[in-house]
């Protein structure tokens, strides 16, 4: 099945892998070697390995004009599995700094090496190209999550949150499963291009319609709850709201962006005959999923649930470049939204995240005068808000240009009107919450609030890069159009 000997381009297509690989170990080393007092340092390790995995990637790991399927059929090295790689290590280096001051988990390299271990798992989803490794790689990526998210033993909330992640993720991943065997069981393949052509002929000839339709909804289970999609969101307000708030902000930004790179290329490329069927599908739960989520977060108290539900209608945004693929702009939309949904989510989970590190709590009344005690951090979520919110310059509001031009272009007119009546419905609670934070005051005006070295960096970055992604958006859009082309 293999090659006698391993080449270079074999090594290449998972070279992000096996660097992370390498940094877990060396977190591991480190974590031993420091003394309890200087173990936030492990932090700044893991931030740092995780930039130098980025650099070398991109030096010596671009895929070519022609995708390669490597490793028996197992891995597809394309621009698409590779922009989605890029992604995720950004995401995890940035929730690395968020994490360092964390009590009860900064100081542990385990929660670190959980997270690398998890990212692991998120660039495997992105470039498997075989339903076997596709699952092997969700149950990496989700694992580690289930115990990050119950990390805080101490905390009853943390501990709730776990469970129920581990409870509800089994279940569908079950289901995914099921339905996985039963496409292998109809066809007697795994690779998903093979996949592809055997389920043409059979659809297309009228073979087995109602059982091949049976398991595309079975598969979708196990997407939906990945990328938090309405019916498959009821885990995500309790999850976030418990687990460390840099975790929370991994799993809406990172977990949500692997699974929408499964998604596109189990949808595409699996199931291309079947375009009109799961189209029809995802655009009903794109509706649901904007509306559902964007009228719950208006009556949310807490700053974390609010998040959530603001992610899941994020998810349902989203659905529409996909449910488009108007002249593959639906496609490119999608990666365009992804990659700044990715950066503003970070920027406000890493906010909500050093703000409740020194007041200890996540209602949003308690964010009243922070303008007066942090205008630092107020100005980072003034940016973060807005941009979710769809307000130009920013990021936000282009890729979400992208994604309703999309809809538009596939004469899916209502779709796109739906989405911005959403847009104009999601505007009132992310301003309801910045006028706490700019108009309201409190009785700690006068004491500042402190911010880490860690946390001004990656809210730093991250606010740039919400600021760039809207104002000079022509890099990021090319990034977003190559690696769509890897999908025809």
């Amino acid at each position: 099945m293999f090659p006698g000997v391993i080449e270079l381009p074999m090594i290449l297509a998972i070279l992000p892998e096996i660097l992370l690989v390498v940094l877990g170990a060396v977190v591991l080393l480190v974590d031993l070697a420091l003394p309890a007092e200087r173990k936030t340092n492990l932090g700044w390790v893991t931030a740092v390995g995780l930039v130098l995995i980025m650099v070398v990637s991109l030096l010596a790991g671009l895929p070519g004009v022609q995708p390669q399927t490597l490793w028996g059929g197992m891995v597809r090295h394309d621009w698409l599995g590779f922009v989605f790689k890029m992604m995720f290590l950004i995401a995890a280096a940035i929730t690395a700094l968020f994490a360092m001051d964390l009590p009860q988990a900064g100081r542990r390299g385990e929660f670190y090496l959980l997270m690398i271990a998890s990212t692991i798992g998120m660039c495997v989803m992105a470039s498997a190209s075989d339903i076997i490794l596709l699952y092997l790689g969700i149950e990496t990526t989700s694992i580690p999550l289930y115990v990050l998210a119950g990390f805080l033993v101490r905390d009853d909330k943390s501990t709730e949150a776990g469970f129920k992640y581990l409870l509800f993720g089994a279940l569908t991943s079950t289901v995914m499963l099921y339905g996985f065997s039963l496409l292998y069981g109809f066809t007697g393949l795994t690779n998903l291009y093979d996949l592809a052509v055997r389920l043409s002929e059979m659809f297309f000839s009228g073979q087995m319609t109602v059982s091949l339709t049976g398991a595309l909804l079975l598969v979708l289970v196990g997407f939906g709850f990945k990328i938090s999609v309405v019916p498959f969101h009821f885990w995500a307000p309790d999850v976030y709201e418990g687990a460390p708030t840099p975790i929370s902000g991994f799993l809406s930004t990172a977990s949500k962006a692997a699974g929408f790179a499964v998604l596109l290329r189990v949808m595409l490329v699996a199931f291309p005959a079947m375009s009109a069927q799961w189209g029809a599908i995802l655009a009903s739960l794109s509706v649901a999923t904007m509306t559902l989520g964007n009228l719950l977060a208006l009556t949310q108290r807490n700053i974390k649930r609010l998040l959530a539900y603001s992610s899941i209608a994020h998810a349902g945004y989203a659905l529409i470049g996909l449910v488009s693929l108007g002249g593959g702009l639906g496609v490119t939309s999608v990666i365009a939204y992804l990659i700044a949904y990715l950066i503003t989510n970070l920027a406000a989970f890493g906010v909500v995240s050093a703000v409740g590190r020194v007041t200890g709590s996540d209602e949003i009344a308690s964010y009243a005068g922070l303008s007066r005690r942090s205008p630092g951090l107020a100005l980072a979520m003034l940016v973060a808000f807005l941009s979710l919110a769809g307000m130009p310059p920013l990021g936000g509001f282009v890729v979400k240009v992208f994604v309703f031009a999309s809809a538009i272009n596939a004469n899916l007119i209502w779709l796109a009107v739906i989405g911005a009546i959403n847009s104009i419905i999601g505007l009132y609670y992310y301003l309801t919450v910045l006028k706490v934070v700019y108009l309201y005051r409190s009785d700690d005006d006068d004491k500042p609030l402190p911010v880490t070295r860690s946390y001004a960096l990656g809210l730093g970055i991250l606010v740039l890069g919400v600021i760039l992604i809207g104002t000079v958006f022509v890099p990021w859009f090319n990034w977003a159009t190559t690696a769509a082309s890897a999908m025809f």
